[in-house]
């Protein structure tokens, strides 16, 4: 196991988060380079670094702002198919779970109205449970839950919550690991042995494998769901260079 794997399994999430704020920076400087960029800040490198609690993908993560595939593929779904950096309206925006390559680019948007929550992340505004948000009924124009339903056990009243709070005429994107080779989603509270867990939801504190039926999940409380496979329109050169993950769904909910 490599160093950087056996940091992802052993220290704690809320740990990794402040460590990261300060490692990032020498990283960066020691991997600049020519061959890949991270549309998020437009900076290049040599190699982006590898990343996985099971099997690592090679050149996933990037130095600079810590996105992985899907960060980067959201950015730019939302800077060219939708309004959300340009818009004059002023959008009240929920952020579930809080990416560090989000934040701060979010928080310094003028027409955002940006709050972050999640249970116990330490950069996150309000400190709440999904299933019991302490939000009032359509009070959002946007939320953002990414990678935080597979660790919920009734992810239902998660995506209940997450109905609830969004305004009609609202969009939410509500990313998620998903095994596309897959039917109907795998999960048994029975396997509680974290290296058994790891091995078949992929990550010790997953309770889920999604397969293609979570598009149904997510109608099932309300939404109106379009499978986005925005890497279609994207190049194959710059799907190398920004090193995406081809054919990943974006799940584009409205209500």
């Amino acid at each position: 196991m490599s160093i950087f794997k056996s940091i992802l399994n052993t220290v704690p999430r809320p740990w990794l988060i402040k460590i990261s704020y300060w490692v990032r920076p020498f990283v960066a400087f020691a991997l600049k380079g020519n061959r890949f960029t991270d549309p998020i800040d437009g900076k290049s490198f040599r190699k982006f670094l590898p990343y996985g609690y099971g099997t690592q993908r090679e050149n996933a993560l990037s130095p600079s702002t810590l996105s992985l595939e899907r960060h980067r593929l959201l950015w730019l779904f939302l800077k060219e198919e939708t309004d959300f950096f340009t818009s004059t309206k002023k959008q009240k925006t929920l952020h579930i779970a809080p990416e560090q390559c989000f934040l701060d680019l979010f928080r310094k948007q003028h027409n955002l109205e940006y709050t972050t929550s999640d249970i116990e992340s330490p950069i996150a505004d309000v400190k709440a449970d999904i299933c019991n948000l302490p939000f009032k009924d359509n009070e959002f124009d946007v939320v953002f839950c990414n990678h935080v339903l597979e660790h919920i056990t009734d992810d239902t009243k998660a995506m209940q919550e997450l109905y609830r709070v969004l305004k009609p005429g609202g969009f939410g994107i509500f990313q998620i690991p998903q095994d596309l080779n897959r039917e109907k989603t795998f999960e048994d509270n029975t396997i509680t042995d974290r290296k058994e867990r790891a091995r078949i939801f992929g990550q010790y504190d997953h309770v889920r494998v999604y397969g293609r039926d979570y598009f149904d999940r997510l109608r099932n409380v309300g939404f109106k769901v379009d499978e986005v496979n925005y890497t279609q329109k994207i190049t194959p050169e710059k799907l190398e260079r920004f090193c995406l993950m081809k054919n990943e769904i974006l799940p584009v909910c409205y209500k």
